[in-house]
């Protein structure tokens, strides 16, 4: 048997609440996490404003929970063909980003916002294509160890990073979060932490607490 590749053009999906304008204030790039849909993910902000541009990039992998039928789901990538899965979905996020970009002022500021398996898939856009983002929100989700971020020192230590974390999240755990900050004192990244009352999903109420920390 032989391994073949062809690369092809295909359709991809995301949603948003509100649209590019004057008023705009902020760009607000969300990636949703494994299992989620980006129609559904969006309406977790729907309480930031009209100030807000917020842009919900989808998963291209579509899959059915129950196996063959009923409720629908998306995942960023599995392990198979990691880094040809990486290579689509980073040059995916940045051509959207591009776009939403040249339709506001340069002043406007962006975040970027992966919740679990999104933050991974967030910080691998980041790290591969290094994007001018003003802010890192990382919720429910660590730092993909398996980088190495010392070759871009200027660029993380520039974006301001936030680790966002439930007390009651159930896919924490101290021994992961302890191997977590070893590994970030080799690093050029400085995030902040922030903990609440919660388990793995968005809180509102949180959400807007720490929108409100940078600008």
């Amino acid at each position: 048997m032989q391994a073949h590749q062809i690369k092809f053009p295909r359709t991809a999906h995301y949603y948003t609440l509100g649209e590019p304008s004057p008023e705009t204030q902020h760009l607000l790039f969300v990636l949703h996490g494994y299992g989620q849909l980006a129609s559904q993910f969006v309406y977790k902000f729907d309480r930031l404003g009209t100030n807000y541009c917020v842009v919900a990039p989808e998963g291209f992998s579509r899959f059915y929970w129950n196996q063959t039928s009923g409720t629908v789901g998306a995942s960023w990538m599995t392990k198979l063909d990691r880094l040809a899965e990486i290579e689509d979905y980073t040059n995916y996020l940045q051509h959207l980003y591009h776009s939403f970009r040249a339709r506001l002022a340069p002043a406007v500021p962006t975040t970027v916002l992966g919740f679990s398996q999104g933050g991974a898939t967030a910080m691998r856009w980041l790290h591969r294509l290094q994007p001018e983002v003003q802010r890192l929100m990382l919720w429910g989700a660590g730092i993909p160890t398996d980088l190495d971020y010392r070759g871009q020192v200027t660029y993380w230590q520039a974006l301001p990073t936030h680790l966002i974390w439930g007390k009651q999240d159930e896919y924490f755990s101290q021994e992961k979060y302890d191997a977590h900050q070893v590994f970030l004192q080799t690093q050029p990244l400085q995030p902040q932490t922030h903990w609440y009352e919660g388990k793995h999903r968005i809180d509102r109420d949180v959400l807007q607490q720490v929108l409100e920390v940078d600008f």
